[in-house]
């Protein structure tokens, strides 16, 4: 049996607004546990949610973004649910009517476009938090997060592989960034997903039974727990057994997922409109300013940046993962006058091999663009070639120093007197006469073997270009 696999991601991007959505307690994150619960977010008698409108304009601009429909009336619902961490017994969400509907990204995979339709996105607060260690068997409640504001973004089923499903996330998560709704930071939970997946049998339009795995909140974790999934669910229907619905979870520590509880349908909510808080309105005065304030959006800058920098899609595509990387890029081109080109690619390459390396953001970056368009500027004018410029790399991310003083303390000056590169061409050539009479008997490969001694005699420093032209001459 051919197997098809269906995916569709519910992903909780929380809102980076400074207070929480219906009350005016704060959101930052890292305080000590309870003292940003106010009564509101505690669900005391007698008090009444208020709707914090800067939420509001964050939904419409993640909507607009997407081209999707941003309603003009939403309604919020209770959600109800008893858990510890949820003091009121319900949670206020949207259900029937969100406040953005009906959108979508475009996705590439394997060099394939692919469409993934976006069904809604919806308005509603988070949970706290519970935490089972050190408290002699008992369990804690922290409420910092009760009441936080999340928008979670419901795709459509159009996934067919872990692969397209970590595409689409990263696609959300470098928008949302762009949009400064939200900061992305997936390992303090301000971005994860849940992934619901199903097989059927390829070319069955019917969806299979589906599995609910929860709080994923890494994207290699995303890809590790469907591709796991995916293999339990083909034992098991290959074993003459049914998919049960349910949620379960995925266990980093162990590589696995297990069963947590069955799946909830909605009617086990019991939703219902929320009866303190008003149907939210969005006049056409509103949308119209949200939309002024729009940045230019992913896909709109990779095609920017092919069209005016001449790169690669590749290469586009890369530099706009991020906001932040997109400018760092256009200020190295600007600061060094260097070819875009050659600025891609040290962007891309060592920097953020560096920056991985680490462990660190663009933003954190201990080389700033100005500094690297001074080194490539060095390079560009033939002062250091670009091996060299490996080494002023490396000292200049560790020492902070700039590039020009870093060359001229180690002396790292590249020869471009073609007197001095002739007299070390001659001096190998004398002293490799087996290998010369190889080249001229028609080793072509042998040539290399000449670039590399002269270089390693220039101890590096030598101009390649130069050396290669010279040597052509000589080996005649």
């Amino acid at each position: 049996m051919t197997w098809e696999v269906v995916i569709g991601l519910e992903i909780h991007a929380q809102l980076a607004t400074k207070s929480k959505i219906f009350s005016g307690a704060a959101t930052a994150y890292g305080a000590e546990p309870n003292t940003q619960a106010c009564t509101v977010d505690l669900g005391m008698p007698g008090v009444l949610p208020v709707i914090n409108s800067e939420a509001v304009r964050m939904a419409a601009k993640f909507g607009l973004a997407i081209g999707a429909e941003v309603a003009q009336r939403s309604v919020f619902a209770r959600k109800n649910y008893f858990y510890p961490d949820l003091p009121k017994g319900y949670q206020i969400s949207q259900f029937e009517l969100p406040v953005v509907k009906q959108g979508q990204v475009q996705v590439e995979v394997d060099g394939e476009e692919k469409t993934i339709g976006i069904t809604r996105a919806h308005l509603e607060e988070d949970a706290g938090k519970s935490s089972h260690g050190d408290f002699q068997g008992l369990t804690g409640i922290d409420l910092n997060r009760a009441g936080t504001p999340l928008l979670e973004i419901v795709s459509e089923p159009d996934m067919r592989s872990p692969k397209e499903a970590i595409a689409y996330m990263k696609k959300i998560h470098s928008l949302v960034r762009y949009l400064e709704i939200c900061d992305g930071n997936m390992q303090e939970g301000s971005f994860r997903c849940d992934a619901n997946i199903s097989l059927r049998p390829k070319g069955q339009q019917e969806l299979g039974t589906r599995t609910e795995l929860k709080n994923l909140n890494s994207f290699r974790f995303v890809e590790r727990a469907l591709n796991l999934e995916i293999e339990r669910q083909i034992d098991v229907l290959e074993s003459d057994n049914k998919v049960v619905q349910e949620t379960r979870l995925y266990d980093s520590d162990k590589n696995e997922t297990r069963s947590m509880r069955s799946k909830e349908e909605a009617n086990d909510y019991r939703y219902f409109h929320d009866p303190d808080l008003l149907p939210l309105i969005i006049e056409p005065e509103f949308l119209e300013q949200v939309t002024t304030t729009l940045p230019e959006l992913p896909d709109a800058k990779t095609q920017r940046f092919v069209n005016q920098y001449n790169l690669s899609s590749y290469d586009a595509s890369s530099l706009t993962s991020s906001r932040e990387l997109a400018d760092y890029f256009e200020q190295v081109v600007e600061k060094s006058g260097s070819e875009a080109k050659l600025c891609a690619n040290w962007v891309i390459g060592d920097l953020s091999a560096f920056l991985n390396k680490n462990n660190l953001d663009i933003t954190e970056s201990k080389v700033e663009s100005g500094k690297l368009a001074g080194m490539l500027q060095r390079i560009s004018d033939n002062t250091i070639s670009g091996k060299i410029a490996k080494k002023v790399f490396s000292a200049m991310w560790d020492s902070g120093d700039d590039a020009d003083v870093i060359i001229d303390k180690k002396g790292l000056k590249q020869v471009t007197d073609s007197g001095a590169i002739e007299k070390i061409i001659d001096e190998v050539i004398n002293n490799n006469p087996k290998q010369l009479e190889e080249y001229r008997g028609g080793k072509e490969k042998v040539f290399g073997f000449f670039v590399g001694q002269v270089m390693k005699a220039s101890k590096g420093k030598a101009n390649p270009k130069q050396v290669n032209e010279l040597l052509k001459q000589k080996l005649i």
